[in-house]
């Protein structure tokens, strides 16, 4: 069939090769002149010279199967595209947790009895906590946060594993987040396979990772792109659609939700529904903050930090341990609030009291206001199919993870399955 795939965002690059490799003829339209979407290359200046850097820090996990897939089929070199390295959520002090390179779960058993700074009781507690996650086969009731998961265990941990874990695999407080989304998520990536926990730490940009070799795979396989096109409308016409009036039989929506629901508003047919749930969305931001000081640099690639109002980031990473220049440090704030000057203040203060590291200048600061759906108990997400040769991809849409890279590749591979 000759489909047409509406984004040009990881799902959308991860659908249109899926069609294109079961024998479907691919178009696919981006707006933007950068493919990736939310996850994508954007170009900044440090001293002068063109730098590539990230609409946002993304970190990967070993569990991310389909996208490591993904990349292999499309010619990406893991080895070369990421540093792998055993899960470690280490704070500036020296304290916290890090896994060893064992079999799943005595990684993650291990990890905790030897984790820094932790007391007894924390460790025994994190380890009761997790054992009932483990007996209980990671699921609880669809109305439970994570923080009601959590209600047994001791502050420590919370604070140092827990709330970081939550905040960045979810871009949602605990509070707020979804216990059962983030039960898959943490059996998934500790418990189910050995390796799930690596934290894979790219060292090309994001739109080179991924959607820059997807696009060249889909031209060499007899696809078209077309980047810097903004679609105005989709139209049923008889069995198939048009796309701005070109004649396409099967249509895949692979852009935002409130831009999904938008075409097929327009399109005029019945899907009430669906365009409510795409629109009845809560969101949640990321703010990245991009800083440097010649001699700025850490002890290891990635720091967890402690958080608070503020002092917001979560996390920071050396970008010269990933291929970056020379004292480019990013900062993440996940589930932030706050306009961009405030925030890049904040994270200023918070790297010279938590680092020392006083002479940091700004270089750029992302806001993201819509980088997640906010992952809440009992969410109702959007569907794949909207109507009859109509579909959707994204990370927003029905599935059991929340808004990753994983969950937006696995949402491309059953639009693109689902084609009829």
């Amino acid at each position: 069939m000759k489909v047409a795939i509406v984004g040009a965002g990881w799902a959308g690059c991860a659908a249109a090769v899926e069609a294109a490799r079961l024998g479907h003829q691919v178009t696919i339209f981006e707006a933007s002149r950068t493919a990736g979407g939310r996850a994508r290359r954007v170009m900044a200046t440090l001293n002068g010279l063109p730098v590539a850097l990230d609409n946002g820090q993304h970190i990967l996990i070993g569990a991310y199967a389909e996208t490591l897939r993904l990349m292999k089929e499309v010619g990406v070199d893991e080895a070369a595209s990421f540093l792998r390295l055993p899960l470690t959520m280490r704070f500036p002090d020296g304290s916290g947790l890090q896994l060893p390179d064992w079999p799943a779960p005595l990684d993650a058993v291990a990890g905790i009895l030897n984790a820094r700074g932790w007391s007894l009781a924390d460790k025994l507690s994190l380890l009761r906590v997790a054992l009932g996650w483990r007996l209980g086969g990671f699921s609880c009731s669809p109305g439970q946060s994570v923080s009601d998961l959590c209600s047994g265990l001791a502050p420590g941990p919370m604070a140092a594993l827990i709330e970081p874990l939550c905040v960045s695999a979810l871009n949602t407080p605990p509070g707020r987040a979804s216990g059962q989304v983030f039960l898959r998520v943490m059996r998934d990536a500790l418990f189910a396979q050995s390796g799930g926990s690596n934290l894979l730490l790219p060292r090309a940009d994001l739109s080179a990772l991924l959607p820059d070799a997807a696009l060249a795979w889909l031209d060499a396989h007899g696809g078209a792109q077309r980047l810097g096109v903004r679609v105005q409308a989709v139209s049923p016409a008889g069995p198939g659609w048009t796309v701005d009036s070109e004649a396409f039989d099967r249509v895949v929506l692979a852009c935002p939700p409130n831009e999904a629901a938008r075409l097929v508003q327009g399109s005029g047919v019945a899907a009430e529904a669906w365009m409510a749930q795409a629109r009845g969305l809560p969101h949640e931001a990321l703010t990245t903050v991009y800083a440097h000081a010649p001699e700025a640099g850490l002890r290891q690639p990635m720091l967890a930090l402690r958080s608070s109002a503020a002092e917001p980031a979560q996390f920071v990473f050396d970008r010269a341990q990933l291929g970056g220049p020379a004292g480019l440090l990013a900062f993440v704030i996940s589930a932030s609030t706050g306009d961009s000057a405030t925030l890049t203040a904040q994270v200023l203060a918070q790297a010279a009291r938590q680092l020392g590291l006083t002479d940091l200048r700004p270089v750029r600061t992302i806001v993201e206001k819509r980088a997640t759906f906010a992952c809440t108990p009992g969410l109702q997400r959007p569907a794949v199919h909207i109507t009859d040769g109509l579909l959707a991809c994204g990370d927003y849409l029905a599935g059991p993870y929340p808004a990753t890279l994983e969950g937006a590749v696995r949402s491309g591979f059953e639009a693109a399955r689902s084609l009829r």
